[in-house]
């Protein structure tokens, strides 16, 4: 028989910290024993202990060995029931952000801005699913008093679930575009599944922050409560596209007619990243930081872990972006890329992954555009850009494994390269080729 969550709950205040991986046990923690698809907690549970863990959260009866061993029915389960029933204590504000692009961007952006005025809490990289949603919950403390937690999605119904366990009284929806296609089937799975944060800030009184620039996200958002952000005027937060000659230059003021204009320069790249920009200054205006620490907070940030990150090698200029691609990202950075670099310019390129059936048809339109481009030399990399690279000149490669090895006998030298892939094509791993 399972352990009241209460009960449960009881044991977390007093040992807070929780660990999944056995090999990370912290003295005090609670490590809850889940399964994967090769590796079973519960079999690790009582070297936890041993390593210093207060109690392990196990639901193989088989492994009961003593009083600090808690039996449930599922881990899984009692972890995001525990997150939830957590969640319930707190009153503090919670702001989701999903989307198909930028969320992590905007989510890190958002954090910034907050922690100049809030103790705030956020989602650690895009820890953003079943599991990291209720393990940043869970990381909130008696001192957080304000927690931006991201949510991904891929099927109809997990944003709608996610949110049960986060209950955010704010909401953000980046964008929404060709992604995950073969969980949400087309585009209007996308928008169904996107919009379930829409449907939860609506029937539990939460407010939304809304790109009055993008159309769809408009007419979701219907008549509910928000706080509009955008270039047109009438919007809560207006903001104008200074630049994007090198990093991305902006200003923006509060409420049409407003003569207060502030100016960023962020050392973020790419036209893409003007939403999420001002998604964060939106955030924050809100929340009433100063806008003196919001230009501080945005032109503070420094892209990493892939994403639009800037690496000087010792022979070329790097621009990785390889933790995540769809059609539309990947067009955006194409896009960005060429109108900033003008001269000596690789892309390399790897597949977008999880478009299901229209998988060949999204890498054509990518090759097509690839194809009116006057790069030095272009590197494709993935079974699905082989299929549709038939027209183009260019390297093609079926594995990264195969790339780098091309590279180690064919160096370029003195380019600006953009690196551009799904995060499960690896990438990365011709950076030290480069």
């Amino acid at each position: 028989m399972s352990v009241p969550i209460s009960t449960l709950y009881s044991i977390f205040k007093e040992n807070s910290i929780i660990c999944i991986d056995s090999r990370k046990v912290e003295s005090g923690c609670i490590f809850f024993a889940l399964k994967g698809d090769n590796v079973d907690g519960n079999k690790y549970a009582s070297q936890a202990i041993a390593d210093g863990a207060s109690y392990a959260v196990i639901d193989d009866k088989d492994m009961l060995d003593g009083g600090q061993m808690i039996l449930v029915e599922d881990v899984l389960e009692t972890l995001q029931q525990l997150a939830t029933y957590h969640r319930e204590q707190l009153k503090i504000p919670l702001i989701c952000i999903t989307g198909t692009n930028g969320k992590t961007t905007t989510k890190e952006l958002t954090a910034k801005v907050l922690s100049k005025k809030f103790n705030t809490i956020a989602t650690l990289g895009n820890f953003n699913n079943h599991l990291g949603v209720p393990l940043s919950i869970l990381r909130i403390s008696s001192e957080t008093e304000v927690a931006v937690i991201e949510l991904g999605a891929n099927h109809v119904g997990e944003i709608d679930f996610l949110c049960g366990i986060a209950q955010p009284t704010h909401g953000l929806i980046t964008n929404i575009g060709k992604a995950h296609l073969e969980g949400f089937g087309d585009l209007e799975g996308v928008k169904e599944a996107k919009s379930e944060l829409y449907k939860y800030l609506q029937k539990n009184g939460g407010k939304a922050f809304v790109n009055y620039d993008n159309e769809m996200l408009r007419e979701l958002a219907g008549e509910m409560n928000v706080v509009s952000y955008g270039t047109a005027s009438g919007c809560t937060c207006q903001g104008t596209l200074v630049s994007v000659e090198k990093y991305l230059q902006l200003s923006y003021h509060l409420e049409e007619g407003a003569q207060d204009v502030s100016e960023i320069n962020s050392q973020l790249m790419g036209a893409y990243n003007f939403e999420n920009v001002l998604a964060a200054i939106c955030i924050g205006s809100f929340f009433q930081v100063p806008a003196a620490d919001i230009v501080a907070a945005i032109e503070g940030y420094v892209p990493n872990n892939s994403r639009s990150q800037e690496i000087q090698t010792a022979t070329n200029h790097v621009i990785m972006d390889a933790y995540n691609a769809n059609p539309m990202n990947m067009r955006a950075a194409l896009e960005s890329f060429t109108s900033q670099v003008k001269s000596d310019r690789v892309v390399i390129l790897g597949d977008m992954l999880e478009l299901g059936s229209y998988a060949q048809e999204e890498h054509r339109a990518i090759v097509e555009y690839l194809i009116a481009q006057p790069y030095d030399r272009i590197i494709l990399v993935g079974e699905a850009f082989s299929k549709a690279s038939s027209m183009l000149r260019c390297e093609n490669f079926a594995t990264v494994e195969e790339a780098r090895t091309w590279l180690e006998s064919s160096p370029v030298n003195g380019m600006t390269i953009l690196v551009k892939g799904s995060r499960g094509i690896g990438l990365e791993a011709l950076l030290d080729k480069l």
